[in-house]
């Protein structure tokens, strides 16, 4: 028997599943919640990177409670991308970590750009644009607005090379994470110079030297051994972002899936042999976890938005469900703009929610509550044309997090996209990630080395054929419709968002 934890360290909770690598199940799981830093200004999302370890503590105690702890060989851990955690010369944490939707960084956004020659320049010389949620602004806005936290700057990390830093005591940094933060040539594999020297000359010493995705960070400290109840030699892996090793735990780790995460944040993702850049910036020219590239969209605001109307109406999960089903498709024509927390992809960091089309039909729980979920849905379709003008086309998607739990709403997203949707056996995809990726770097440290992901993924990483939704051809005409809507609200209001955060003093 060989047992390998995954861990997702989310923004809301982290989640831990033991995966049977003989009997190719998952045999234990386990969730802690951790918080968002309450009372901020508007546009800072901030959380405690310490609550992450406690509740990584918390998982990883309770799942070895239900198994053999033995045969434990190996943990890997998917974390929210793009945050930042600071540390110290003593490896303590200065602040609190800011966070992947935090959007207060807009102006250090404009900053880089201009000192790198403009958005063109900086796509050519990282093969991104500065956007608000990348880690590079955020350190920038220490540096500017914190200056006495900046001084005591040792160590930059991702949240999931924090939790492999609590875990092992090394700092390491892989080619997946390391590349949504900004600061990388994603091309090349490599810190991006220019990028480095326009926020600090000293920037290259903090940052820990990129590895490749099938390497250990390291294994167990000794006393987080004796606090787990495990050997010393369990292997942690290079683990990586949470798009990265969801990617692994839908199985895409070859060129032709394309996955799609409705969580928190909504991304869609495909692998890619070989870097696929943006000119225009829209989409993220990531590397994966496993040794390829993997573009990526990511919306701001999916669940958020639903679970928001889901209180607002008094509602538990499953008379949500009804009312959207209640309602025809397209809301009677009431149309949302889901931009709760700004938005990313568009990038509208200022932007705000708007119904459009209210009238004495559909202003009522069932309609709003309905054009809530496909209004979150065509926001992320604004991004999968994107992806496809690029080359990378959906012939199926697979959906994971919570939204894909709902028959409704996946039928939503079928119509929507135009392709058919299914959802996963196993819908921790994240955490499967993190276990699949610890039994391949176990494999190769064994001496396997010409072991490949999908010697992991194949035959353990499955679709649920009963989810399967196939997409109705006249709801996909009508969602075209309200695709073209959606997307001339959102280009006529941006002037609008901009002097409206101003006026509310964000």
């Amino acid at each position: 028997m060989a047992l390998f934890i995954g861990i997702d360290s989310g923004t809301q909770s982290t989640k831990a599943v033991v995966l049977d690598l003989e009997t190719r199940k998952v045999v234990a799981e386990a969730r802690a919640p951790h918080q968002l830093i309450k009372g901020l200004p508007a546009g800072h999302m901030e959380q405690h990177p310490q609550e992450w370890a406690a509740a990584l503590d918390q998982v990883i105690v309770e799942v070895c409670a239900k198994i053999d702890r033995t045969q434990v060989r190996g943990i890997g851990i998917s974390g929210q991308q793009h945050g930042f955690v600071p540390l110290d010369g003593q490896g303590e944490v200065i602040r609190p970590a800011k966070l992947w939707c935090d959007t207060s960084t807009v102006k250090e956004c404009e900053l880089l750009t201009k000192k790198l020659g403009g958005t063109k320049a900086a796509i050519r010389k990282a093969g991104l644009a500065f956007l608000p949620g990348f880690t590079a602004p955020k350190i920038l806005w220490l540096k500017r607005n914190e200056p006495h936290n900046y001084k005591r700057l040792r160590r930059v990390l991702l949240p999931h090379d924090y939790l492999n830093f609590h875990l092992t005591g090394n700092a390491f940094m892989e080619y997946g994470d390391a590349s949504g933060t900004a600061l990388m040539d994603v091309r090349k594999r490599t810190w991006s110079k220019p990028v480095l020297a326009a926020i600090d000359k000293n920037l290259a010493d903090w940052l820990p030297p990129l590895s490749e995705s099938h390497e250990a960070a390291g294994t167990l400290r000794p006393e987080i051994a004796e606090k787990y109840g495990l050997s010393t030699d369990v292997v942690v892996s290079a683990g990586g972002g949470d798009n990265m090793m969801g990617a692994i735990g839908t199985g895409n780790v070859a060129p032709g899936v394309i996955s799609a995460s409705f969580g928190t944040s909504g991304t869609i993702y495909a692998f890619a042999k070989s870097p696929v850049v943006d000119p225009t910036g829209e989409i993220a020219a990531f590397c994966s976890s496993t040794g390829g590239w993997l573009p990526l969209l990511c919306t701001m605001n999916v669940t958020t938005v639903t679970e928001r109307i889901r209180a607002l109406f008094g509602q538990d999960h499953a008379a949500l469900e009804a009312a959207v089903a209640s309602a025809p498709a397209g809301a009677r024509g009431l149309v949302l703009l889901p931009y709760l927390a700004g938005e990313r992809t568009p990038s509208v960091p200022d932007g705000s929610g708007v119904f459009l089309g209210l009238d004495q039909n559909n202003f009522d729980p069932a309609h709003m509550a309905r054009a809530a979920m496909e209004g979150v849905t065509l926001g992320m379709n604004y991004g999968l044309r994107r992806l496809a003008a690029l080359g990378v086309k959906a012939k199926e998607i697979r959906v994971t997090g919570g939204g894909a739990r709902s028959g409704v709403w996946r039928q939503i997203m079928a119509d929507v996209f135009g392709v058919p949707v299914v959802a996963m056996v196993e819908d921790e995809g994240a955490a499967l990630g993190g276990a699949l990726q610890a039994a391949w770097c176990v494999a190769i440290r064994d001496g396997k080395k010409k072991a490949k992901i999908t010697d992991f993924t194949d035959g353990i990483v499955a679709v649920n054929e009963a989810t399967r939704c196939l997409p109705n051809k006249a709801n996909v005409a009508l969602y075209r419709e309200l695709q073209d809507v959606q997307d001339k609200l959102s280009l006529a209001l941006r002037p609008v968002f901009t002097r409206h955060r101003a006026l509310v003093g964000a």
